[in-house]
């Protein structure tokens, strides 16, 4: 193809723009860069010109085929937009942002405002199909001409998915690398996906694909507030106590499916739904997007309202910083996302970590209940409490952390500690009570957990260790 009629029209003195000295870059030069004939660069400049249009442009055979879009690249596959097609341009032009003087061909301001790749369906001559992979836009595209350099662009329909297996994070450490990741709070709530289209709430599904619509009748006019674009979400409904979040409080509204007894719970403990995912855009999927793009693309939304919000992901903190911020907040942790990560459906991947925050509290033991299967005749649970006015609280089971080393130890010092009666003051639930052999409340021991309960229970209690050097007397709650 030929750059000449591009460069009849410019003058390469007075003009910023890409000016090539040959024509068409040669297939030995595409082939050294790795293009490929099934495709290649596309890319959309805002162009304020004479008049307002979007130039839309896709490397073909060494140029920039090049159409021009007064309404430009259309979002709705029922409406397509007029597209003239024009002169080739040069492939450098795929890097041109800037101000073409006033007088030159085209004068105006210039900018990008997608770039990506293509793959390449159909090339005819009068039809081209494509596949766009881009920052915005994404899904398959057809150019169509109705008459000599007029032509049409039509969005093809991708419809939205029936279900979307949620992606799952690993539980680690904070990565190392700040800059790659970005990071989110942690909600102590129930994962939800969210489909929305023709401004209703379609439905929403739990995290193993089962609708839950019924029991939030509260997020229903989130299908109205989005409007009429078609959407799929994800994220988590949370009940609030106390301005923090309580897996607790939202316990009797996860499997109701009454609609009186729904509509009556969401007057007394109301849910809010925390989106931070965007799984599919009006008519494209956006999963293969990286999750940069898509956290703009949801941002752009601005979804909030009285039951939805779209809390903020941070990408100039410290992951460190944001997870102090969540400890003082008494938040479950953080969750950090690798910023050039695609949606991966139904995957627990390392490319989303989740950090939690685990708080340190010395127990007494007051009881035991003994192990089963390979635990047989060792410890099973170290039934623990703190300190109160009123005596010894119950605060919990501890059922993790041991190694055998330390089973050995803790039968060693338990054992001769044996009673008859629980030492406890508080009343201690029948499933830990009914095989529990009760010990004088005089051994500590350091738990790690991730919060308290509001019945006074410690959270995912794991042991670390004993400490002799505690008086069991003074042994009391710490948070």
């Amino acid at each position: 193809m030929s750059l000449e009629a591009y460069r009849r029209k410019r003058n390469a003195a007075r003009t910023p723009e890409p000016m090539p000295a040959g024509d068409a870059e040669s297939h030995a030069a595409r082939e050294s860069r790795g293009d490929s004939a099934g495709g290649g660069v596309f890319v959309v400049h805002e162009h304020h010109a004479r008049a307002l249009h979007w130039d839309f442009r896709l490397e073909h055979d060494g140029v920039l085929v090049s159409w021009a879009a007064p309404k430009g690249v259309p979002d709705d596959p029922a409406h397509d937009h007029f597209a003239r097609h024009t002169e080739d341009h040069p492939l450098a032009y795929a890097e041109f942002s800037g101000t073409i003087p006033r007088g030159e061909y085209g004068a105006g301001t210039v900018s990008i405002t997608d770039r990506g790749s293509y793959e390449l369906v159909k090339w005819k001559p009068g039809e081209v199909k494509v596949v766009l992979h881009g920052r915005r836009l994404s899904g398959g595209y057809a150019l169509y001409r109705t008459r000599d350099d007029d032509w049409m662009i039509h969005r093809e329909r991708v419809p939205p998915p029936d279900w979307v297996a949620p992606m799952m994070a690993v539980r680690t450490g904070l990565p190392p690398d700040d800059d790659a990741w970005a990071h989110e709070m942690k909600w102590d709530g129930v994962r939800a996906s969210a489909y929305l289209g023709g401004g209703r709430l379609l439905r929403l599904t739990s995290r193993t694909g089962r609708d839950i619509t019924a029991a939030y009748p509260e997020l229903r006019a989130l299908g109205p507030a989005a409007g009429p674009r078609q959407l799929v979400l994800d994220g988590e409904i949370v009940a609030f106590d106390g301005g923090r979040p309580s897996f607790e409080a939202l316990q009797p509204r996860m499997h109701v499916t009454s609609p009186a007894q729904a509509a009556q719970l969401a007057g007394t403990t109301p849910v809010t739904y925390l989106v931070f995912d965007l799984l599919h855009l009006d008519w494209r999927p956006t999963l293969e997007l990286p999750y940069r793009q898509r956290r703009e693309l949801l941002d752009e939304l601005g979804l909030a309202g009285q039951s939805w919000q779209t809390p903020p992901a941070f990408t100039d903190v410290a992951g460190a910083d944001v997870l102090a911020a969540a400890v003082a907040q008494r938040l479950e942790g953080v969750v950090a996302k690798r910023l050039d990560a695609p949606y991966r459906p139904g995957a627990r991947s390392d490319d989303w970590r989740k950090v939690k925050h685990e708080f340190s509290q010395e127990a007494v033991v007051g009881g035991i209940n003994p192990g089963k299967g390979r635990r047989a005749g060792q410890v099973g649970s170290l039934l623990v409490g703190v300190q109160t006015a009123a005596g010894l609280a119950f605060a919990g089971r501890v059922g993790t952390g041991f190694n055998a080393h330390s089973l050995q130890l803790l039968d060693q010092r338990l054992s001769p500690l044996r009673r008859a009666t629980s030492p406890f003051a508080t009343v201690v639930p029948a499933a830990s009570a009914r095989d529990a052999l009760w010990v004088e409340p005089r051994l500590v021991i350091e738990v790690a957990f991730t919060g308290w309960t509001l019945a006074g229970r410690m959270r995912a209690p794991s042991y670390r260790g004993l400490r002799t050097d505690k008086d069991p007397a003074q042994v009391v709650r710490e948070q």
